[in-house]
């Protein structure tokens, strides 16, 4: 497990919880006077997709688009598929063959 999201609101962080699959845990702290909810889970694409992190939902319609042979913004797709770069690196992850 390794920590996905920081949340500010109980009720926000709760509902993250109950998006992701696997191991997971919500631990809560106080930082100055205000409590925040740090969020531990499996780092899975399913899981960031879940709680609609690295713009995932926007990949996901892009790539939907391109195999209906629909408008595609083909710059828009290169941008997101970049900007994984991060996530890749971080939990060690590999961009799906379908994605690219």
């Amino acid at each position: 497990m390794e920590l996905l999201a920081v949340y500010e609101d109980k009720d926000d962080a709760e509902a993250a919880k109950s998006k992701v699959t696997g191991a997971l845990r919500l631990a809560s702290d106080r930082d100055d006077n205000q409590v925040v909810y740090r969020l531990f889970a499996t780092p899975t694409w399913a899981n960031f997709y879940a709680l609609e992190m690295y713009e995932l939902p926007k990949l996901k319609h892009l790539v939907d688009q391109r195999k209906s042979g629909g408008t595609y913004d083909a710059a828009e797709h290169e941008r997101l598929i970049t900007g994984l770069g991060i996530v890749v690196n971080t939990y060690d992850l590999k961009i799906p063959d379908h994605w690219l």
